[in-house]
């Protein structure tokens, strides 16, 4: 996959939506091992009949993981994908919504999910996006954030940022191309800061620079 330039990555240039399944398990070697998570946690909380959000669907990989539990429960999937190139790759159960995610009308849910979508946003859209979630959300129900963080600081966080670089040479991501999506990103995606995650969140999971939590309803 051709990486654009410096601060012009796109999920709807030419080459991303095509290639995006196994560069993001190039990047994020974590990737198979948080959306395993992301299964148990959601065989917890998605009840019989219940309603799910995939914000920020990309080609479904949400979707796919958690099919046996919607058709075994009946749940309904809305998956919401912005990139129109992406949406026409998306392969996964569910309805597909082709939006900006903090545009549109929640209904109320039972389980929402946001993987790697939120620093895609600018600060303000993504704060619109976790309230009207959390509004939408059902007692009992259940929201899944998995984010890249802000660097802390100190020199566990050096130890941490040079663990993401590791772990993407050890997938087998070339140190050119490690820089070159780094560059690309700059001004695009935006890592979150701890003071934008709920204070009633649980983390279930970090590595290097990315976490994730559990909202509950």
């Amino acid at each position: 996959m051709q990486i654009p330039s410096e601060g012009s990555w796109s999920f709807d240039a030419d080459g991303i939506a095509d290639a995006f399944d196994d560069h993001v398990r190039e990047q994020l070697p974590w990737y198979d091992l948080a959306t395993d998570a992301l299964i148990h946690i959601a065989r917890h909380y998605i009840p019989e009949g219940g309603i799910v959000y995939d914000i920020g669907a990309s080609t479904g990989n949400v979707g796919r993981s958690i099919q046996g539990i919607l058709e075994d429960r009946s749940a309904k999937l809305i998956a919401v994908e912005k990139s129109e190139e992406m949406s026409k790759r998306y392969n996964g159960p569910g309805d597909l919504v082709v939006a900006d995610a903090t545009e549109i009308e929640f209904e109320q849910f039972d389980f929402g999910v946001v993987f790697l979508a939120a620093i895609f946003m600018p600060v303000t859209k993504r704060k619109t996006l976790l309230d009207k979630m959390i509004t939408g959300l059902k007692d009992g129900g259940a929201i899944v954030l998995v984010e890249r963080m802000e660097a802390g600081t100190g020199y566990p966080s050096t130890i941490s940022a040079r663990m993401t670089l590791a772990n993407k040479l050890k997938s087998g991501a070339s140190p050119n191309d490690i820089i070159s999506k780094e560059l690309s990103l700059s001004g695009v995606q935006r890592p979150m800061s701890q003071s934008e995650i709920p204070n009633s969140a649980v983390e279930f999971f970090r590595l290097g620079d990315f976490a994730g939590w559990i909202i509950q309803g």
